[in-house]
């Protein structure tokens, strides 16, 4: 039987009324941000101790201290500075969660971060170095060549992501926010988009291509337009299918 994991990034202040509940409720693991592009401690500790009382996995979502640019903005950040402010947030996060009698179980960075790392191997190393550095996580990642050797390499562990509410190109990659129809917010497509990757590791590109995407876990951003009822629609999909959710990171 097919297990999967479905997380979402949550403690971002761009859920209904600020509360990521509705989203907990559905979900397996929850990225957490960190204070650097959203969040703060009275946030962090109210999505962490949300995501506990649900028994929901809880990782860290570290970004570029760009609080203005929610974290998407490509900056020039030095690597020993993307090592250090890293290790920071998921430091901060991991104080919180062993204050709620919790601990952040994987590491996913935002935005800009996160696709600078699938290919610029210096700033990976960066990332690598603070999750090993921070203790036994998990890194959750995209399917990057460069990345992937440079985390097996160190010994630090790998979950693939895939999006559920995202367009990919033909390369395996994600189409950049700038352009058009690279958010879903069809209920039935984002459903359709994440059975196809749970049950047959593959997603249909933007041009019809189909791309082979072998994923332990599916995101659904929080701050997609109509996050929630588009959580309800996968989650209710994947279960009907008969795919067991649990968290990927043990």
């Amino acid at each position: 039987m097919r297990s999967i994991d479905l997380n979402a990034d949550v403690g971002e202040g761009t859920a209904p009324g600020g509360d990521d509940g509705e989203l907990l409720d559905l979900v397996t693991s929850a990225s957490v941000a960190c204070g650097f592009h959203a969040g703060d401690p009275a946030s962090m500790r109210r999505t962490v101790e949300a995501a506990v009382r649900r028994g929901v996995a809880i990782g860290a979502h570290p970004s570029y201290r760009d609080r203005a640019g929610f974290g998407r903005r490509p900056l020039d950040v030095a690597p020993a500075q993307v090592r250090a402010d890293v290790l920071a947030q998921v430091g901060a996060l991991e104080r919180v969660a062993r204050a709620a009698g919790a601990r952040v179980r994987y590491v996913k960075a935002h935005g800009a971060l996160y696709h600078r790392m699938a290919d610029d191997e210096a700033c990976a190393r960066a990332v690598v170095a603070a999750v090993a550095e921070a203790g036994d996580l998990v890194l959750l990642a995209p399917p990057a060549p460069v990345l992937l050797e440079v985390a097996r390499g160190a010994g630090v562990p790998v979950a693939v992501e895939a999006f559920a509410d995202r367009a990919y190109r033909a390369d395996g990659r994600l189409v950049p926010r700038t352009e058009a129809g690279a958010v879903r917010t069809d209920s039935d497509d984002v459903a359709r988009q994440a059975l196809s990757l749970a049950l047959d590791s593959r997603v249909t590109a933007v041009d019809g291509t189909e791309v082979a995407l072998v994923a332990a876990s599916i995101c659904l951003h929080g701050d997609t337009p109509g996050a929630v009822a588009l959580a309800r629609a996968v989650r209710h999909a994947l279960e009907s299918a008969g795919v067991v959710l649990a968290p990927f990171a043990p």
